[in-house]
């Protein structure tokens, strides 16, 4: 039934190379080489996610990907990245020709990248970005609504009201992000104005993600309700219920101050949760959806599963 869809005429499509409009998040500790050439030889656009790499670690990681696959790949560079410089230096050296950047004023690398000829996508989580988007010279954006696991708005904006509020104010083309792990999803999102999918958290569970077996099955095993928004002092960020959030939300509910909340997070707890399997005092970063998701497969199965149930879906559709 997959085979059946043809996606040639797609607007993210026909800009990245691909044959599926989706995307793989850029997930810190998540995403490696193995995910994100498994993505892209699946059809789709792996990414890279450099917000946990040194320099040399994310070369290391774009050669590995370019050895694996003959399709496009993307980086994703989180702009405030304290070594930057040297991030947007090795995507250019070695010929990355998508970069997704996250977190930060898109102005400040979109017009370098694109002298290079590299495409730009940038990640927003509200609609008052999207015209700096726009100045800035990006082909593309991802709009990330709340219920996702990493790029969060502080006002809370929930996929479903994202996507249309985005769609009647621009003309890039829009990646929907955010509870998105289904065919169906998959579908809505796109009736409501979006041109493609990023999906994060189903790439978290899946054989060649990064993240560590211990976290992968705390993923599969939430339920609804098992993950809260924290963070928005500083960067606010959804995570999987365990000591460490709780530590974190006894201090947000006493109203802990950005220097308290930095102690808290400390440093590599992200590292800790995700990648060496601390699901106790590790921090666990994963969207609303891990309670759809219940069980870790391979990068090729998810995507049939995606992709059948789409068409299942406009299917039934047109039988309303």
């Amino acid at each position: 039934m997959a085979n059946k869809i043809n996606f040639t005429n797609n607007k993210i499509t026909q800009l990245l190379g691909i044959e599926y409009p989706i995307i793989q998040g850029g997930m810190i500790w998540c995403s490696s080489w193995e995910l994100a050439s498994a993505v892209s030889n699946a059809g789709g656009l792996g990414v890279l996610g450099a917000g946990s790499m040194y320099p040399e670690v994310l070369a290391s990681q774009i050669l590995k990907c370019q050895a694996n696959t003959n399709k496009p790949f993307a980086v994703n560079i989180p702009l405030l990245y304290p070594n930057i410089e040297a991030h947007i230096q090795t995507v250019i050296d070695l010929k990355v020709s998508i970069v997704i950047t996250s977190a930060g004023n898109p102005k400040t690398w979109t017009s370098l990248l694109k002298k290079e000829g590299i495409k730009v996508i940038h990640v927003i989580a509200n609609a008052k970005f999207t015209k700096k988007c726009e100045e800035a010279g990006v082909d593309a954006l991802v709009c990330e609504g709340f219920e996702a696991g990493g790029h969060n708005g502080r006002e809370e904006t929930t996929t479903l009201c994202l996507i249309p509020s985005i769609k009647a104010i621009t003309h890039l083309p829009i990646i929907a992000a955010g509870g998105i792990a289904t065919g169906r999803a998959m579908l809505a999102t796109m009736i409501l104005g979006a041109n493609a999918i990023q999906m994060g958290s189903r790439f978290v569970a899946s054989e060649e993600s990064s993240a560590h077996p211990a976290f992968k099955n705390k993923v599969v095993e939430a339920k609804e309700g098992d993950t809260l928004l924290s963070l928005k002092k500083l960067t606010p960020v959804r995570l999987l219920k365990n000591e460490f959030a709780e530590t974190v939300r006894l201090a947000e509910q006493d109203g802990a101050s950005i220097e308290v909340l930095k102690e808290i997070l400390g440093r590599a707890k992200a590292k800790k949760g995700m990648f060496e399997g601390d699901i106790k005092n590790g921090e666990l970063e994963i969207g609303q959806v891990s309670a759809l998701i219940d069980a870790v497969k391979p990068v090729k199965e998810i995507f049939k599963e995606i992709l059948e149930e789409y068409a299942l879906a406009i299917n039934e559709i047109k039988e309303l």
